[in-house]
């Protein structure tokens, strides 16, 4: 019984650190992604969640839910431009609520035919999680259109 609580204490401290380092970031994300919007004369607006993101066309319709199957053209890339993922051979379709938050809060902002470009903190992107060609605790920075969605 008692390795049994020291284990779940364990757990329970391990995972309580993980949301403070997580937070930890969310601030100094928050601070580079003001900078670079500075930096680069870029405006964008600060969602309750922690992304930033900038309307360039609302689009028509209804708004998509986080559970909505959307189809969309991308480009991801960070701060400092490379390019780790874009939808070169047309548009892709996604289960929303299956993609990472800073999708999941930012694409249900704009319409079918809409575009936004969002400004991700590492805490709701892949976090400390190395992803690919995506370093841990990265900013991401999306141009996204969406298409149509379901």
């Amino acid at each position: 019984m008692h390795k049994y609580l020291l284990t779940l204490a364990t757990l329970l401290l391990f995972l309580t650190g993980c949301e403070k380092e997580e937070d930890d970031h969310m601030e100094v994300d928050k601070e580079t992604i003001q900078q670079y919007l500075i930096d680069n004369d870029l405006e964008a607006t600060e969602h309750s969640s922690g992304i930033f993101y900038n309307i360039t066309k609302e689009g028509v319709g209804e708004n998509p839910t986080s559970t909505s199957t959307i189809t969309i053209n991308y480009k991801g890339k960070l701060l400092d431009g490379t390019v780790f993922d874009e939808s070169v051979d047309g548009p892709r379709t996604f289960a929303l609520n299956t993609l990472i938050k800073g999708w999941q809060h930012g694409i249900p902002l704009i319409k079918s035919g809409g575009k936004i470009t969002l400004y991700i903190p590492s805490a709701l992107g892949y976090g400390s999680r190395n992803s690919a060609d995506i370093p841990a605790y990265s900013v991401l920075i999306f141009d996204i259109e969406l298409i149509q969605f379901m």
